[in-house]
């Protein structure tokens, strides 16, 4: 037997007893220059994480001083935790706060009791069998979340304000004789503000679920339909629970982000009229910095926020760990 063979030989031994030979120091160099080479490809990501997402936190550091942007960091008196006692010492401040956490909360439990409308979307668009339909529908459902909330309260205007399509035709056909204020009433601001999100959202949504959809193995569904099995049949017991782990991951994240609304769609949409309910907690932060001109109770506020969301976040991986044995972060 030739030494080479007695090598090969010896190798193939190791690896049916679970032990792997020893890499030489060559790939072991080539090893390494393939790993820095893939680090390098996310460098710029990690940068851009770390400028964007990290070091923003210093800006923290405004919650503790009387911020007057005319004086600056320096010449702004220190006021330590002034701000933060505030929050919990003024009862006018306090009234504000419960308002807009209760408007948070509203809508945040409104989106998560709405959100099995996309995976719903997504299963019955898949039925569809004409290929051309499927992707008129997908295309025109998707196409509202790239429209800006702005250009969406301008189609609101010009549909729902009182001199709107929808006054003008309700009154020249002799329905109402006073115009319908649709946008300027503070009742059912979180049910509108629900639909119009849902309208904007819904397709957008459902593209995760239909991405999952495609990764069901096919042997499911043929081996059902050998059983006999309808097609409301084969959503119910198979399209449907292939797609219940994304839906959980997602409905764990939403429910990390309960604080997290968002500020654009509440902003646009807002007026002395709707003012007391459609303040979220986004939108109080910065009507507090901006409009009150008081950057160091909106840095408070939204420092406070952020940690929530950390702890929130934190809670639903444990649990998710417990449930389901895998992390979501």
């Amino acid at each position: 037997m030739t030494t080479q063979a007695v090598l090969q030989e010896a190798a193939s031994s190791e690896l049916v007893h679970g032990k792997r030979p020893k890499a030489s120091r060559t790939e072991r160099r080539r090893g390494g220059k393939k790993s820095f080479t893939m680090f390098l490809c996310i460098a710029p990501l990690l940068v851009l994480v770390f400028v964007f997402s990290y070091l923003p936190l210093y800006g923290w550091i405004f919650s503790l001083y009387d911020y007057q942007p005319a004086l600056g960091l320096k010449g702004s008196a220190f006021v330590g935790l002034q701000w933060f006692q505030m929050l919990v010492s003024s009862p006018t401040q306090m009234a504000q706060i419960v308002q807009v956490l209760a408007n948070t909360l509203a809508m945040s439990f409104l989106g998560i009791l709405t959100s099995f409308l996309p995976i719903l979307f997504a299963v019955f668009l898949n039925e569809v069998k004409a290929p051309w339909f499927r992707n008129v529908v997908q295309t025109l459902t998707t196409l509202p979340n790239f429209i800006s909330w702005v250009l969406v309260y301008m189609i609101a205007f010009s549909l729902f304000s009182s001199s709107g399509l929808v006054n003008s035709v309700l009154t020249d056909s002799g329905i109402i004789t006073t115009p319908i204020k649709f946008l300027d009433s503070d009742s059912h601001v979180w049910l509108t503000m629900l639909l119009w999100s849902l309208w904007k959202g819904l397709g957008w949504g459902a593209i995760i679920y239909l991405a999952a959809i495609t990764g069901i193995d096919p042997a499911l569904y043929e081996s059902a339909k050998i059983d006999g099995a309808g097609r409301f049949q084969l959503m119910r017991h198979i399209t449907i629970p292939q797609l219940m782990p994304t839906y959980v991951v997602l409905l764990m994240l939403s429910v990390a982000n309960l604080l997290n609304n968002g500020m654009d769609q509440y902003y646009v949409f807002q007026n002395a009229f709707n003012m007391q309910h459609i303040q979220v907690l986004d939108l109080y932060v910065y009507n507090v910095g901006m409009t009150g001109n008081n950057l160091s109770l909106a840095t408070a506020i939204g420092m406070l926020k952020s940690l929530i969301s950390v702890i929130l976040l934190v809670s639903v991986n444990l649990i998710a760990k417990r449930a389901r044995g895998t992390s979501i972060i």
